[in-house]
């Protein structure tokens, strides 16, 4: 099963309108969404890997521009929206702790959580209730963005059909890696 979904997605990050599905989650993923843009990234890159800078700089662009909805949000939605994506998330208890390090060392606090597997969106929208300067949300959250985007895009271009052939024969146990690093940032998200 989970080879031929590695197969339908890479046949997607072929197609004409893959970039626009790409930047559409990302966007939705920086503030509502629960599905992170790296799983359609990565085999577009590895597909096109002359255009794997572009896809990362739109993935990257795609996601801050989302996080602007989110922080808008939590800074003057969070009682009628931003309160029902945290309790979907089951994250309304430990939201609460986050707002802390968000109002004391904003940029750092958004910087380092923009590069964990904690949800994007529930670091957008803890800034926008925390009140954070938006000029310090929009530099960090273009540097935690971009750091883990690039990141990804740079890899795939360097050293493309090695990390193809690596990802394709270790298919199932990078899937459950991933799957356990996701559950793993909403684990850590809801306790601490």
């Amino acid at each position: 099963m989970i080879r031929r979904l590695y197969d339908w997605v890479m046949r997607q990050a072929q197609r004409p309108n893959a970039l626009w599905i790409l930047c559409a989650v990302s966007f939705a993923e920086s503030s509502f969404f629960p599905i992170p843009p790296d799983p359609l990234l990565i085999p577009m890159a590895l597909s096109c890997r002359s255009r794997a800078w572009i896809y990362g700089v739109l993935c990257t662009l795609s996601s801050v521009i989302g996080g602007v909805l989110g922080y808008y949000i939590g800074y003057a939605l969070f009682e009628a929206i931003g309160l029902q994506i945290l309790t979907a998330y089951g994250y309304v208890e430990s939201f609460h702790a986050m707002i802390r390090p968000f109002q004391e060392w904003a940029f750092w606090a958004i910087t380092l959580k923009g590069l964990t597997p904690i949800p994007y969106k529930i670091v957008t929208i803890a800034s926008g209730v925390a009140r954070v300067d938006f000029a310090t949300f929009m530099v960090a959250s273009v540097l935690a963005r971009g750091m883990r985007f690039m990141t990804v895009s740079i890899l795939c271009w360097h050293f493309g059909d090695p990390v193809r052939l690596f990802i394709e024969k270790y298919l199932g146990p990078l899937f459950i890696a991933v799957l356990l690093m996701l559950i793993g940032g909403f684990v850590v998200l809801k306790y601490i």
